[in-house]
This record gives structure tokens, C-alpha cells and sequence, in this order.
């Protein structure tokens, strides 16, 4: 019977079309439960902070293992060390509630793809990871704690974090301050200026196409032999493929997938020998 009523819809246009959008805003509908729940419990407006799925999560490992040839249980137990890392919790729950941007931030720690940056950090022990743009600075501590724990483990390795905003990286506190450091202004002068070998490059600043690729041409040659880059806007534009390209370079992409967040995720570009 009701492969009956399906096949007469289907004849006549309007009813069909009818059809056809309510299954259409399925796919949509709890997004709006989800913006309404954000709402109320929320006060970010920018740069949203989320978890990823339990699937999604395994998508990322089983990505990093396979760019580092690592094990996937060695890559999840990083994970698990920035997950369970309750100092990094205290740090920034004490900054936004000694900052002057609490009416703009979330307390609670939910660290996203950041996770897949900080596996990155633990296996190629970089001596050098810059980040260009750092906003509050979560992904600084991340990175921070990274660095810290590889320290730990006879690796030493600093940040170097750039950001136009004058007011940014007030997540930066504490330890983390031991490894790492930002540096005010443009980041592509900023780039031009520093003197260092790069092993790890987190593109995060001006999400224009064109100045992201001007980063990366900056940075081409300042690159160690192994390094890898991961790009922040590769959900946006292809600049960091069409770099990778060029420099004969490998690229992939991971998508993330928020978990109860109605945003529809960012992602990690990754390119590397």
C-alpha cells in the first residue's frame, strides 16, 4: 500500500516536490535543536569549541597513523594524554576568569580536531612547530603540552605562535609559557623575520585563500627534510593541495565531525613527504 501512494506522489509534481524537501530538511532538522541548545549554554561567537564523534575520532587516528607509520593503539594513547590533561583544564578555566573576554568564552575544555595536532607533536618530536594565528591561544596549550611531554621525554622542542591581535593568547599561562611564545604582527613578516628550521606548520591566521598561500610559499623554504603541515582552512580552499602540489608534496584531508554541536566541523589539511 504504501509503495502505492509513494508511485502516485511521484506522478504528480508538486506533491513529489513536496515530498522531496520535507526528506531533504531531515538531514537538517535536529541542527536547529542544536542551535537552540547552544544558544542557552554557549557564550562563544566565533572559533567554536566542540568534541568530535567516538567515529570520527577513529578516523583521525587511523589518518595519523598512517601519514607516521604508527600504531594505532601508540597514536590513541597520545590522544588519551591531552584528553586527561587536567592542568591544561585549570589554565583555562583561570584565564578566561581573570580575562576580560569571559562574556565570549566556554570554560569547559573541548579540545577537537586540536586532539589530532597534539598526536602529530608526541610522535615527530618537532624542535620547532609555529602556529599563525592563536586567538584565545587553546591551540596553543595544546601544542604547549605536547612539547612539554616529549620534553619530558629527553625531546626538546619550542612554539612559536603569531597572531595580529595584540590581545591574543591569553590562554598562554603558566608552564606552557616555558615552551612556547607569540609573536605580534602580520604573520607572513613574522614568518619572513624568523630565523628557525620549521618541523611542524599549523596554518590558523587570515582565512583568505590568497594570504594562506602566501604562508606557505613563505615558509617553503624554511622547512626541516620531514616536516609536515597541517592546514586549518584545507575545508575552505585547496591552497595547501595546490602547494603540495607544486612542491611535490604528499596531501591529505581529514573532515571533522562535531559531536552535538550544530556547526558542520572544520578539518586538519595535511601535507608531507
Amino acid at each position: 500500500m504504501k509503495k502505492k501512494i509513494l508511485r502516485f506522489l511521484k506522478k504528480i509534481w508538486f506533491l513529489n516536490f513536496v515530498r522531496r524537501m520535507w526528506a531533504a530538511s531531515n538531514y537538517f532538522n535536529y541542527r536547529y535543536f542544536q542551535i537552540f541548545k547552544w544558544g542557552l549554554n554557549s557564550n562563544e561567537d566565533t572559533n567554536f569549541t566542540y568534541d568530535i564523534t567516538s567515529d570520527n575520532r577513529k578516523v583521525l587516528i587511523h589518518t595519523i597513523s598512517a601519514i607516521t607509520n604508527t600504531e594505532y593503539n601508540l597514536v590513541e594513547k597520545y590522544i588519551e594524554e591531552i584528553e586527561n590533561d587536567q592542568y591544561l583544564v585549570e589554565i583555562i578555566s583561570q584565564a578566561i576568569e581573570n580575562s576580560d573576554f569571559k562574556h565570549v568564552a566556554d570554560k569547559k575544555v573541548k579540545l577537537g580536531r586540536r586532539i589530532g595536532w597534539y598526536a602529530f607533536i608526541r610522535i615527530l618530536r618537532p624542535k620547532v612547530v609555529i602556529e599563525t594565528g592563536v586567538d584565545k591561544g587553546l591551540g596553543s596549550l595544546v601544542i604547549c603540552s605536547a612539547l612539554l611531554k616529549n620534553k619530558e621525554d629527553g625531546f626538546e622542542g619550542k612554539y612559536y605562535g603569531t597572531d595580529i591581535n595584540p590581545d591574543a593568547g591569553y590562554f598562554l599561562q603558566g608552564k606552557f609559557k616555558t615552551v612556547g611564545s607569540i609573536i605580534y604582527g602580520d604573520s607572513i613578516t613574522s614568518l619572513k623575520s624568523l630565523n628557525e628550521t620549521i618541523d611542524l606548520f599549523i596554518n590558523d591566521s587570515d582565512h583568505s585563500a590568497n594570504y594562506e598561500f602566501e604562508e606557505y610559499m613563505t615558509i617553503a623554504n624554511k622547512l626541516s627534510k620531514g616536516a609536515i603541515i597541517l592546514g586549518d582552512n584545507s575545508h575552505c580552499t585547496s591552497k595547501l593541495a595546490d602547494f603540495s602540489l607544486i612542491s611535490n608534496r604528499k596531501f591529505l584531508f581529514y573532515q571533522e565531525i562535531p559531536k552535538d554541536h550544530w556547526y558542520v566541523g572544520s578539518g586538519i589539511g595535511i601535507s608531507y613527504n
